[in-house]
């Protein structure tokens, strides 16, 4: 099994939305591709409740039963879109992909 997880931070305004109306289109976009792009075995998104200024605002976490699983996921059309929006809405972002048992 492969994980995928990926955090950002937000820009405070961007796109006409509040970081945390941008939150919510973000979730609501990513967890869209549950049950439109099959390689996709689970996927989490979370919006951040800490005050903590180091925190995230949102998190992703994906499960794919492969590489070539996750690969063909980040090629697809419907996650370039999705993510074309995060681009615009982010200030950084951090990735970790790994294999599980």
């Amino acid at each position: 099994m492969i994980k995928h997880i990926v955090m950002w931070k937000l820009k405070s305004e961007a796109m006409g939305g509040s970081r945390h109306e941008n939150a919510l289109k973000i979730k609501q976009r990513l967890e869209g591709l549950r049950h439109r792009i099959k390689e996709i075995r689970n996927i989490e998104v979370g919006i951040n409740s800490c005050s903590d200024p180091s925190a995230y605002d949102v998190v992703l976490v994906c499960e794919f039963m492969s590489w070539g699983d996750l690969r063909i996921y980040q090629e697809h059309p419907l996650h370039k879109e999705a993510g074309s929006f995060v681009q615009k809405v982010r200030e950084t972002k951090a990735v970790v992909d790994y294999e599980t048992d």
